[in-house]
């Protein structure tokens, strides 16, 4: 039998100046990820200062939004889950959920795409990824 992702309820994040960017982004189906302008390589968490050289030349950019499974683990709990590591499509990993899938099928380098889950109290949605 499939064990289906469940649709867990997801705190809202806390925003701070520093993340509001891409809190705000992410309200409007945007995914930002970092960018080193000294570089030229993407980093993922989004911050002001680049974990390349630690200069401020960074930006934020759009990503694609599609990337595949670099690694992952089921929980098989009252609300069956499944955090991963997903690679991005421009190389940074991140940590998230992949979610609206059978867990059972998932497979380490299987092709995932960004939706984005809303939050509770209205906070903003997070990002999280569905195989594509």
């Amino acid at each position: 039998m499939a064990t289906q992702a469940a649709n867990r309820a997801i705190p809202a994040p806390k925003e701070d100046p520093t993340t509001k960017p891409f809190w705000d982004a992410a309200r409007e189906g945007r995914f930002l990820i970092g960018l080193c302008k000294d570089t030229g390589k993407h980093f993922w968490y989004p911050r002001g200062c680049s974990p390349f050289t630690l200069s401020n030349n960074v930006e934020l950019v759009e990503a694609k939004g599609t990337g595949t499974i670099y690694s992952y683990t089921v929980m098989r709990s009252k609300e069956p889950h499944a955090p991963a590591y997903v690679e991005l499509d421009e190389g940074p990993r991140i940590f998230t959920n992949i979610v609206d899938c059978d867990l059972d099928a998932l497979k380490i380098g299987q092709k995932v795409k960004l939706v984005f889950k809303a939050t509770e109290d209205g906070g903003a949605p997070v990002p999280m990824f569905t195989p594509a």
